[in-house]
């Protein structure tokens, strides 16, 4: 546990001394939200109609844009070979690294996204679905992810090929993220949506990280 711990300090601690992927996930995502109701006008109606759907894909895209350095970096300096002496198993390493990850990008994300809904004019009564399900769904897209960039690791053009390997996974956890907040605002139960998030959730923390280390065990022989 304690190297697990020492795993993630190191790549927060990485993250901050580094901060500009971090700053550039929460840049683009506030600017791309702010964008819409210049370009969509300015109507409440309409922007509370769309609130939950933008600011969802957005934080999807968003977490993208730090995914491609999730291994890439040690890899290129050799750190992520001296990572595999460590106690800690590949699939734990990758855990690990998702963690970190989600610290450093997702965590931001959940805490902006209520500020950013009430720029869209969202219900009250969809901000708690949307804090959850992002709470919820967040850490499963950094898992994902997680995978996407084991896979892309050491290819051409790594950034697109990630994109397209994980963005089709990426739409369950869209669906019901969004589905949560409309049936809350519609006055409806959101909590099966959000228990279909948890679901994505648990599976994610079981598969992922064994498929990102089968995955990472090529790229490293």
């Amino acid at each position: 546990m304690s190297a697990f711990l020492l795993v993630v300090r190191r790549d927060l601690r990485l993250a901050l001394r580094q901060g500009s992927d971090a700053a550039l996930v929460l840049a683009f995502f506030v600017l791309a939200v702010v964008l819409f109701p210049l370009g969509v006008g300015p109507e409440p109606e309409l922007l509370a109609r769309i609130a939950a759907g933008v600011l969802w894909v957005m934080a999807l895209l968003a977490s993208l844009l730090s995914l491609d350095r999730l291994f890439q970096a040690d890899y290129e300096d050799g750190s992520l070979e001296a990572l595999l002496l460590s106690p800690l198993s590949l699939g734990a390493l990758v855990l690990a690294k998702s963690l970190a990850h989600w610290l450093a990008t997702g965590l931001p994300l959940l805490l902006l996204a209520p500020l950013l809904a009430l720029l869209l004019q969202l219900d009250g009564d969809g901000f708690l679905p949307l804090a959850l399900g992002m709470l919820l769904g967040t850490p499963t897209l950094s898992l994902i992810g997680a995978v996407g960039a084991a896979l892309a690791l050491g290819a051409r053009r790594a950034g697109v090929l990630l994109s397209l390997l994980v963005l089709p996974l990426y739409i369950p956890v869209l669906i019901f993220g969004v589905a949560a907040v409309d049936q809350a605002v519609a006055g409806s139960a959101s909590r099966p949506h959000l228990l279909m998030l948890g679901a994505l959730l648990l599976g994610a923390l079981a598969l992922a990280p064994w498929a990102a280390a089968a995955a990472l065990r090529p790229a490293l022989e």
